[in-house]
């Protein structure tokens, strides 16, 4: 354990090192300001996920070049702090332990309604959008020895094999349940939970302790690439038929078709027929506009940096930002958009604060 630490801490600093260099290359070639005293220390937290996924990097991005790029010029940062996932990070938002996070569609639907898995913590109204990110892409990660039709039917027909749908309160979780729930699917019945993140589901999976797992994320995924590296043979990625699909987006039309790539993972020769739903950035609605407004601008002309850290970022573009936001958009990011010439669907603008 402490080995498995300590490299992945040592990753962790040299994703910034490097996320740093980059982005300080091109600062070099710009005149910049000193802050005003009226913008000094604004400094907020951006809730991520556990560091075995897709949030904590490009959280961990996104947050470095705001201290870089945005911080010398207005006074305004980010840091990123990793979680166990949306449901946990809407937490975060409404004690005002973080004040940015990044959000599954499902789990934002469920905050801004107050339904699904967070019905009991009542609707969340003080919640807006900034921007649509990238797409988060099913992963059911099964080993071969139970695959038959290749699709998450194959699921139906398990008998208590030890499988993780994420850690209890997770994102992951919350999204894994929701879909399996929607298919008729109870995990408790088919599976044996192993409560682990990411990263321990994968050790866990190569070392023979599951035989599958749920770990959603842009496309690649490293908790996927990893146990792909070492035992990909004897593993499959589930299809996710257009029925299946369909029956998924019943309640939620929030999941579109989406294609893994061959040669994504390791030893993936064939390409997955998978689904995917947006992954939102959000604030609470007491960040002033300014602090808004600048970090939307500041991610979008910075995409060519973010898409050096992860090839999930290539989704994210200024034609999608708009895509499946479950909530009104934030006056900052408003102001933005109107800037860039988008039309702005009524039901993202609040009509009174």
């Amino acid at each position: 354990m402490t080995t498995k630490f300590f490299w992945r801490r040592l990753w962790v600093s040299a994703l910034v090192c490097f996320i740093s260099s980059l982005v300080v290359a091109q600062e070099t070639q710009e005149t910049q300001a000193p802050p005003t005293e009226e913008n000094t220390n604004r400094s907020y937290v951006l809730a991520t996920a556990t560091t075995g996924g897709t949030f904590y990097p490009m959280g961990v991005a996104i947050a470095t070049v705001s201290k870089v790029k945005l911080e010398p010029k207005t006074g305004i940062s980010l840091s990123a702090i990793s979680s166990a996932g949306s449901a946990q990070n809407i937490d975060f938002l409404r004690n005002d332990q973080a004040q940015f996070a990044i959000l599954q569609s499902l789990y934002g639907a469920w905050a801004w309604n107050g339904t699904g898995e967070l019905s009991a913590q009542g609707a969340y109204k003080q919640l807006r959008a900034v921007t649509t990110l990238w797409h988060n892409v099913e992963h059911f990660v099964l080993h071969k020895q139970f695959v038959k039709s290749g699709t998450l039917a194959d699921l139906q027909e398990l008998s208590a094999i030890n499988f993780s749908l994420g850690l209890p309160g997770s994102g992951s979780e919350g999204s894994g349940r929701y879909i399996l729930s929607a298919l008729g699917i109870v995990p408790e019945t088919v599976f044996t939970l192993n409560p682990l993140g990411y990263g321990p589901a994968s050790d866990a999976l190569q070392n023979g302790i599951i035989s599958g797992m749920y770990t959603p994320g842009g496309v690649p995924v490293n908790a996927v690439s990893r146990a792909f590296a070492t035992v990909g043979e004897n593993l499959a990625i589930l299809n996710i038929t257009d029925e299946q699909l369909a029956t998924i987006n019943q309640q939620y039309p929030l999941w579109l078709r989406y294609s893994i790539p061959a040669d994504s993972y390791p030893k993936q020769t064939d390409v997955i027929n998978s689904i995917a739903q947006g992954n939102l950035l959000v604030v609470r609605d007491d960040v002033s506009e300014e602090a808004v407004y600048q970090i939307v601008k500041m991610i979008y002309e910075n995409l060519s940096f973010l898409q050096t850290i992860h090839k999930s970022a290539s989704a994210i573009a200024l034609e999608y930002a708009l895509n499946a936001l479950p909530m009104p958009l934030h006056p900052g990011a408003l102001k933005y958009y109107q800037e860039q010439g988008l039309t702005i669907p009524d039901n993202l603008r609040m009509t009174t604060n």
